[in-house]
């Protein structure tokens, strides 16, 4: 009886630390989950170091042939939109679903999104609540200078390059279409803040409105129900935002295709993920890998 305890003492012993022992090595071969690449960009234009969060498709390989259109995502921190739009962009390529090709997604984490993506008001009150606004002409020029040929020197880089923004990054865009528009093939517009110096913005003349523009360029505009804009002049967000619309469809390039989707179930803090996800639907994103 004894020697039978003993036998038995002796197997739980020799259970448990077996237990223990796959336990610390299961802990022992533990790693970081890795979505992507961080790098710090030095920028002369802005006079200070950008953080840049680099999502590269599965299967990319700087030797092969292959070139992938590029996704630039303002507010680009991993606790911004960085992780959930690249979540769209990775499930929404695989070849079952085929909604966008394989790309590669530049998150710019925001410094001062406030400085960088508005221009120069004339409201004084908007002046005394936003006191560091009015520098968009800089980082439009670090975008152009600077970030993009980085990227298209260090990656493997097709011409379909995207832009996304929300809020004061949609009105970023929406400076970019109607002042540089060949910058990107795609604008995706998200609720922008064109109350910004009282809808100036929208009286603004325009290449992208003549029949000499060429850039085959599409464009997605959604708005919510978001109401009246943070600012004492009465803008409604959804009204600004069909004005948009409606003067880029005014156009008389064959080459411009606008397209306005109003999502009544989403205001201004649940809009982006969805709206981003109706881009991809009705743009032109499935182009072949050049």
């Amino acid at each position: 009886m004894n020697k039978f305890i003993t036998v038995l003492l002796f197997t739980f012993y020799s259970t448990f630390v077996i237990g223990q022992n796959v336990a610390t090595k299961k802990k022992e071969i533990s790693k970081p989950f890795e979505l992507g690449e961080i790098i710090e960009l030095q920028s002369e234009v802005l006079n200070e170091k950008r953080t840049l969060n680099i999502y590269l498709p599965e299967g990319y390989n700087s030797k092969d042939s292959i070139k992938y259109p590029v996704i630039y995502l303002l507010d680009g921190s991993a606790d911004e939109d960085f992780i959930h739009i690249v979540g769209l962009v990775q499930y929404n390529s695989f070849e079952w679903i085929n909604l966008v090709p394989k790309s590669i997604v530049v998150g710019i984490a925001t410094v001062d999104r406030r400085r960088d993506f508005t221009f120069p008001t004339t409201i004084e009150a908007d002046k005394k609540t936003f006191p560091t606004s009015g520098q968009s002409d800089k980082f439009i020029s670090f975008l152009e200078t600077e970030l993009q040929p980085f990227i298209e020197t260090k990656y493997k880089t097709a011409q379909s390059k995207t832009i996304i923004g929300q809020s004061f990054g949609g009105l970023l865009e929406t400076e970019i279409l109607l002042k540089k528009p060949t910058l990107f093939t795609k604008y995706i517009i998200i609720s922008p803040s064109l109350w910004w110096d009282n809808g100036s913005l929208l009286n603004q003349n325009a290449e992208i409105l003549n029949e000499t523009f060429k850039q085959k360029t599409e464009i997605y505009i959604g708005v919510g129900k978001e109401g009246l804009t943070p600012t004492e002049l009465p803008r409604v967000m959804e009204v600004d935002a069909n004005l948009l619309a409606d003067k880029i469809k005014a156009t008389k390039s064959k080459s411009v295709k606008v397209l306005f989707d109003y999502l009544p179930q989403e205001d201004h803090a649940t809009i982006m993920h969805q709206a981003v996800l109706n881009a991809f639907k009705q743009l032109n994103l499935t182009t072949k890998h050049e």
